[in-house]
C-alpha cells in the first residue's frame, strides 16, 4: 500500500483532536464525540481510498458513529478496511483528565478482525515480549517471562489495567509477583501503543476492555513489533447469538496478533488531553498545536509529529 497513507491518517486524527479538544472539561462526552466523528468523516472523505469501516463506534456509549459498513474516502485506488475510534476516552475528555486520544487504523481489505461490540480479555507487550506471552497463564508467570526477556527484575516492570472490580484478582497476583501497577479509569488503546515505545514506562497491558478497542490496539502493537493475545468475553445470550453473524464460530478462541491485524497495517493517534504517550491539544490565538504518533507495520516506522495549525489558513471543520 502507499506509504503516504500514514501521514494522511495523521490528518484525520489531528482534525478530530482539534474539534473534540474544544470540549475538554465541559462535561459533555456526547458532544465531544460528535465533534470528533464529524471532523474525522470529513477528512476521510478527501482520501484516495475505497474504505470500509469494519471497527466503528459501538452501542456501549450510545454515541454518534462512524458505523460498521460505512464507506469512506473518495473511492479511488485501493480498497482498505478502517478501524476507528474518533474519541477514545470520551469521559476523560469530558472531565478534562489525562489520556483522551483520537485514533484510527487502516489495513488491506479483510485485514482486521470484525470484532463485535462487546468485551475482550487482552494481554499486550512490546517487542521484547514477542512470542513469550500466554493469556491462559497467571499474570505472575507472564511477568516472569517478560522480565527474563528484558533482562530486568519483575519489580522494574509496570502493568496497566482498567480500574474495575473484575480485575481485583489480577491486581492481587501482579502485586504478589512484585511488578508496579498503573490503574486507569478509561482508554486502554494509548497504553497498548505505549508498550511498543522504549521509554514509555509501560511494559504490559492486561485485563478486560472493549473488543473494538482491542482491534485498534492490535494494529498499533503490530506496527511496533510487539505481541498480543485476546479472547472475546460473552456476557449475554444476545452476544452469543450475534457472534456467528460476525464470523465468530468458536466463542472460546484465543486470537493472536496476526489474526486481529493482518497485512500492511497503518496506525495513527493524536492526543486530546495529555497522557503518558501524547500531549493534548494546546490552543493559542489563531491556531493550535497537536502531538501525534504515526506507525506502519511493514517498515516498523514510528513517527511522532509535533504540528502547528493556523486557522486563518486551515479553518476548523
Amino acid at each position: 500500500m502507499n506509504r503516504h497513507l500514514a501521514l494522511e491518517l495523521a490528518r484525520v486524527t489531528e482534525a478530530a483532536a482539534l474539534e473534540s479538544g474544544r470540549w475538554v472539561g465541559k462535561g459533555d462526552k456526547i458532544a465531544a464525540d460528535a465533534a470528533a466523528t464529524a471532523a474525522m468523516r470529513h477528512v476521510l472523505g478527501t482520501m484516495d481510498i475505497y474504505g470500509t469501516v469494519v471497527i466503528g463506534e459501538g452501542e456501549m456509549d450510545e454515541a454518534p458513529m462512524l458505523y460498521i459498513g460505512e464507506k469512506v474516502g473518495n473511492r479511488k485506488y485501493q480498497a482498505v478496511d478502517i478501524a476507528v475510534d474518533p474519541l477514545e476516552g470520551t469521559t476523560l475528555c469530558a472531565k478534562g483528565t489525562n489520556g483522551a486520544i483520537t485514533t484510527i487504523a487502516l489495513a488491506p481489505a479483510g485485514g482486521f478482525l470484525n470484532a463485535p461490540d462487546m468485551y475482550m480479555d487482552k494481554i499486550i507487550v512490546g517487542p521484547e515480549g514477542k512470542g513469550i506471552i500466554d493469556i491462559d497463564a497467571p499474570p505472575g508467570e507472564n511477568l516472569r517471562r517478560l522480565a527474563q526477556a528484558k533482562r530486568c527484575n519483575i519489580a522494574d516492570l509496570t502493568v496497566v489495567l482498567l480500574d474495575r472490580p473484575r480485575h481485583n484478582d489480577i491486581v492481587a497476583d501482579i502485586r504478589k509477583a512484585g511488578a508496579c501497577i498503573h490503574m486507569i479509569s478509561d482508554g486502554d488503546v494509548a497504553p497498548a501503543v505505549a508498550t511498543g515505545i522504549a521509554d514509555s514506562g509501560i511494559d504490559m497491558v492486561l485485563g478486560i476492555g472493549g473488543a473494538p478497542e482491542g482491534v485498534l490496539a492490535a494494529a498499533a502493537v503490530k506496527c511496533a513489533g510487539g505481541d498480543m493475545q485476546a479472547r472475546l468475553i460473552f456476557t449475554t445470550d444476545c452476544e452469543r447469538e450475534r457472534a456467528p453473524t460476525m464470523g465468530i464460530t468458536d466463542p472460546d478462541k484465543i486470537y493472536t496478533l496476526e489474526e486481529m491485524a493482518t497485512g500492511d497495517v497503518f496506525f495513527a493517534a493524536t492526543g486530546v488531553t495529555s497522557g503518558a504517550l501524547l500531549r493534548g491539544v494546546r490552543y493559542s490565538s489563531g491556531g493550535a498545536r497537536t502531538h501525534s504518533i504515526v506507525m506502519r507495520s511493514r517498515s516498523r516506522t514510528v513517527r511522532f509529529l509535533d504540528s502547528f495549525h493556523y486557522f486563518d489558513h486551515k479553518p476548523l471543520h
